[in-house]
């Protein structure tokens, strides 16, 4: 029995990849194709229209490393195509490899009169055209980035950096013709898709399995495999029982909402996420033309910022179908930040920012936290996004732990102050799903509060390098909206979810404190100028605000909100969760150091024109304190300054080392450059423990088991080197203070 089932099934495979998958197209026909290739940095329509263009053929290699080819497509529909009333397409293949979209080469296709029709990428490699216009005039902005990742092996690689990647040309253009596209085949093999994975998941001993395997071989021999086309109907008519055969009444339900999670920057710059953006948001409102019922989220504000100025026709069409509630601003942030190295005060800008932004442009306030790839979440978090006047909170990250599962699917979060938040984690542990059958089973038999809740969210469309949804993936969502053996999956919004989810259980269980990552413990050291630039900039931007509305508020001087506004939203930007943590390509990185030294330029001009404008003319020497704590004996802005400052004095030598006195606190440190002593004079309290001392600084080797810039793991620990030698300790210039230095380390 089991070796006539396992033949039925590969009869039923071979007959779906050898007949129908090439049967979707009925015919094909030449396009005429003409290049140009452009010098430097991206340009506009405007500009690529206006270029000179030279034949091209289909097979020739094209596109440098981050370079963008221009292709101009001309043709005809033939006369037989347009009175069949075909539906036709354009089908293009860029040199698109196996693997994930977003990672390679992708394009924007555009009519004549620089209207966007939709982007071309690996899974979405088609652009419908009117068949009765019969002419076909198509420009394709085509970015030949570079597949950095290299399959996620994250290997060395020259070219993540512009000035290394060199010129050797990196994709094959293996197709770009017309297409006659079958509907009726089309339809036939997504049915063919959701069954077949269906009955892969579901055990041997359901009856449900052997139906759809029976159905699905009364497909096959239903239809003419010399005539697809001409049978199809048939092949479909096979399978309509099992596909209306409703599912269980104790069916798991899925939320299915439509996102793409586009990485603000990481294994590519921000100028290339300005059109990822592009091409992503066009791809979705293609398919809202097509399914009424499809629904797309998109956080971080900073992406919508950036199409309003790069794409403000496209745009308009966002903000269109956001006013019909179909295009969904969530997250309230200005981007997807990392939530463990900024500030509390950056975190509250990031929501300050983000919500005026989708306030201002929508007229909408997004209410949930929707962080689904941050590396681990604050124990603040929760107090700041109910300040902001958010209530719910969406992640998916935690799924990636390396030792403990988190315990529940649906719960309270509640942070440092007992602030609750009401949070969701998809138990699909992806926030890029396909829709898969594989999936949609594993949601169902994870979610962790069954005989409590009875619904989860599924965010598909493919993530990170953008793409978005696809019309398979709609495909699949109705079908499986009401299939026997499947979870329940509709369409919803995030309101319409978590406002159901809370609903059904509102006593859902508490936990408290940080959400931790077991993973990516690296990205808290990785790339420590990026990091350095984060702090420095959020002191300084501290400083700016502080004295220009010193200078505003105590002599009328002109706030320079501008200049202000401008460096939060760079600093903002660069705290995203590729960005601060120090986990994107040296191309990222050198651009961060280089705004913050500009953000660094600009606020040192604001706070020296505003203490200019409170320090009034003269030529008296004027020392301002920004601290709340009086200091050198200038009182600090709280205007309390210490009756009785402590006594420095100067460090003394004690044997081979020195001690350190300020009244308050005694510091010994010995010859080794380690603190052995730190006595608390007031409370009269030993701080270091005996054998235990401080300042001690360790080196482990840094090879972790996977990504060298992301992980430490447990095994650093059996390497280490205590630097217990110095090669000079003595006093600084000024006496003040003790300079240890350890210049050199032999690990050997």
């Amino acid at each position: 029995m089991h070796e006539n089932r396992a033949l039925s099934e590969a009869r039923i495979d071979r007959f779906f990849n050898e007949r129908l998958l090439p049967s979707v197209y009925r015919e094909t026909a030449p396009l005429s194709i003409a290049t140009w290739v452009v010098p430097g940095e991206p340009v506009g329509f405007a500009e690529a229209r206006q270029a000179q263009y030279a034949p091209f053929a289909e097979g020739s290699m094209w596109g440098r490393p981050w370079g963008t080819v221009w292709f101009h497509v001309t043709g005809s529909v033939p006369a037989h195509w347009r009175s069949a009333d075909a539906a036709v397409e354009i089908v293009v293949d860029l040199g698109f490899s196996a693997g994930l979209p977003g990672f390679q080469a992708e394009g924007l296709a555009y009519a004549p009169d620089g209207r966007i029709l939709k982007a071309i990428e690996p899974y979405n490699d088609y652009l419908p055209v009117d068949a009765a216009e019969g002419a076909v005039d198509v420009y394709l902005e085509a970015a030949s980035n570079p597949n950095v990742a290299a399959g996620f092996a994250f290997t060395p690689t020259a070219l993540g950096d512009l000035a290394t990647a060199g010129d050797e040309l990196q994709y094959q253009l293996k197709r770009l013709d017309l297409a006659w596209m079958d509907s009726s085949v089309w339809e036939l093999v997504q049915d063919v898709r959701v069954l077949r994975g269906l009955m892969a998941e579901l055990p041997d001993t359901l009856p449900r399995r052997h139906d759809i395997l029976r159905a699905l071989g009364n497909m096959v021999d239903a239809m003419d495999p010399t005539d697809i086309s001409g049978t199809a109907a048939a092949g479909r008519a096979a399978l309509a029982e099992v596909l209306a055969s409703p599912a269980y009444a104790s069916a798991h339900r899925l939320a299915a909402i439509g996102n793409a999670h586009i990485d603000s920057a990481w294994l590519w710059p921000a100028r290339e996420t300005v059109r990822k953006v592009a091409r992503t948001f066009s791809n979705v409102l293609a398919l809202m033309d097509a399914d009424p019922d499809f629904t797309f989220v998109a956080s971080s504000a900073q992406q919508f910022e950036w199409l309003k100025a790069s794409q403000p026709e496209l745009f308009e069409r966002v903000r269109a179908q956001v006013a019909a509630g179909r295009f969904i601003p969530v997250g309230g942030m200005w981007v997807e930040s990392d939530t463990n190295m900024p500030g509390g005060e950056a975190l509250a800008r990031q929501f300050i920012a983000g919500k005026r932004f989708f306030i201002e442009e929508f007229g909408v306030e997004p209410v949930e936290a929707w962080l689904p790839d941050s590396f681990g979440y604050s124990a603040a978090l929760p107090q700041i996004v109910s300040a902001a006047a958010s209530k719910w909170f969406l992640t998916q990250k935690i799924s990636w732990n390396e030792t403990n599962t988190m315990p529940h699917h649906t719960f309270w979060w509640e942070g440092i102050d007992g602030t609750r938040v009401f949070t969701h984690f998809p138990p699909v542990d992806t926030y890029a799903s396909e829709v898969s059958a594989k999936e949609l089973a594993r949601a169902e038999r994870q979610y962790a509060e069954k005989g409590q809740g009875t619904t989860s969210l599924l965010p598909f469309g493919w993530g990170d390098g953008g793409g978005g949804p696809t019309r398979e993936m709609l495909a699949a969502v109705t079908r499986t909206g009401d299939l026997e053996g499947s979870p329940r999956t509709q369409h919803a919004t995030p309101a319409q979810f978590f406002s159901e989810a809370h609903a059904e259980y509102p006593d859902a269980p508490v936990w408290s404190g940080e959400l931790y990552l077991e993973l990516h413990r690296g990205t808290l050291t990785s790339q420590a100028k990026t990091k350095r630039g984060n702090r420095r900039s959020e002191h300084l931007l501290r400083e700016a605000e502080l004295w220009a509305t010193a200078a505003a508020v105590l002599r009328g001087a002109e706030y320079p909100y501008d200049a202000v506004e401008a460096a939060w939203k760079m600093v903002l930007l660069q705290q995203f969760h590729d960005i601060l943590p120090g986990s994107s390509i040296a191309w990222v990185h050198q651009e961060a150091e280089a705004n913050y030294a500009r953000v660094e330029a600009e606020l040192t001009d604001v706070t020296m024109n505003a203490l200019a404008e409170l320090a009034g003319e003269g030529d008296d020497e004027l020392v301002f304190n920004s601290g709340p704590f009086a200091r050198n004996g200038v009182d600090g802005i709280s205007g309390a300054a210490r009756k009785s400052a402590p006594a420095i004095a100067a460090p003394v030598v004690s044997g081979d080392g020195f001690v350190l006195d300020d009244a308050r606190t005694r510091v010994t440190v010995d010859a080794r450059g380690l603190i052995i002593s730190m006595v608390d004079l007031v409370a009269g309290r030993e701080l270091i423990p005996r054998d235990q001392p401080g300042n001690l600084l360790q080196l482990f080797r840094d090879t972790p088991n996977q990504w060298d810039a992301w992980d430490i793991d447990e095994s650093y620990k059996r390497d280490l080197k205590n630097l217990t030698s110095v090669d000079s300790i003595a006093l600084t210039g000024d006496g003040a203070g003790v300079r240890i230095e350890h210049r050199s380390v032999n690990r050997k």
